[in-house]
């Protein structure tokens, strides 16, 4: 049954109007770090700036040392995803095309993993990076999400998808396994992957609890420990954190317009497998 015009328009309307409301604390966030200190705090408060003015973006990478926390975190997001990205996909192509025994029963491991809470596995891995000699570094940010069981999952998902005559036939045509990983495995999962780097990306990206306890040193902050560092014990500099908060939604939505291609083909194409 085709919908009538009224239907749509009625459609459109709520559409609109549910993604106005979804908007308006991000555009209040991002018109309000151009506003000066004495406009922040003015009553009523304004909605568009009276005056335009990057005094806070200024004051936040000269004074909050905000460059090298972003940094930081690109360091982190950047290696982290690639890393999980590799070594998830490798687990998803061996648990979905390669038969063995306890295959199942690691399959099962992985998945059940996902129903514990990261608060109960904190303190061990926090016990093995600090054994290890990781702990106030980078490394304790970039290797404990190197694998996650949700990415092992999805790839193994995905690559049950592919036939595996595809496989054999490079097999037969003198292939290596490495070389179908490389060539065949990876170039068929990029809908996937795309996805799985755009959920790890802003997954690292935002993380806020691991950081606040493998991190002490200040200088290895990353941006989400750096926005605490404007909420003081008697008063918070709303200019800068506002400005901040900003700058960090910038990667996020850089990586997103990059893959989103592939995501939307990945969404699209799933029930057609």
């Amino acid at each position: 049954m085709t919908p009538s015009k009224s239907q749509k328009i009625l459609t459109y309307v709520l559409l609109i109007t549910f993604s106005a409301l979804w908007l308006f604390p991000v555009l209040w966030i991002f018109l309000s770090s151009f506003k000066s200190n004495s406009e922040l705090y003015q009553f009523p408060p304004t909605f568009l700036p009276q005056q335009f003015t990057i005094e806070h973006f200024v004051n936040a990478f000269e004074k909050g040392n905000f460059g090298k926390y972003f940094l930081n975190s690109a360091i982190v997001a950047i290696t982290s995803t690639v890393l999980l990205l590799l070594i998830n996909s490798m687990a998803g192509y061996a648990l979905a095309k390669y038969k063995f025994k306890g295959g199942t029963f690691i399959l099962l491991a992985f998945i059940s993993t996902l129903m514990i809470p990261l608060e109960v596995i904190m303190i061990p891995i926090f016990k093995v990076l600090s054994f290890l000699g990781l702990y106030n570094s980078l490394l304790a940010l970039i290797i404990p999400p190197a694998a996650t069981p949700t990415g092992v999952f999805m790839l193994r998902q995905y690559l049950l998808t592919i036939p595996n005559e595809l496989i054999e036939a490079a097999r037969i045509d003198g292939a290596g396994e490495w070389k179908i990983y490389w060539r065949i495995i990876l170039p068929l999962c990029q809908p996937i992957l795309a996805a799985l780097a755009i959920f790890s990306f802003m997954w690292r990206w935002d993380d806020f609890l691991w950081p606040l306890i493998a991190i002490s040193d200040p200088s290895k902050y990353t941006v989400q420990l750096a926005l605490s560092n404007f909420i003081g014990e008697f008063n918070v500099d709303w200019g800068s954190l506002l400005a901040m908060s900003v700058i960090t939604m910038i990667p996020v939505l850089i990586v997103f317009l990059i893959f989103q291609k592939h995501l939307v083909n990945s969404m699209a194409t799933s029930g057609m497998k």
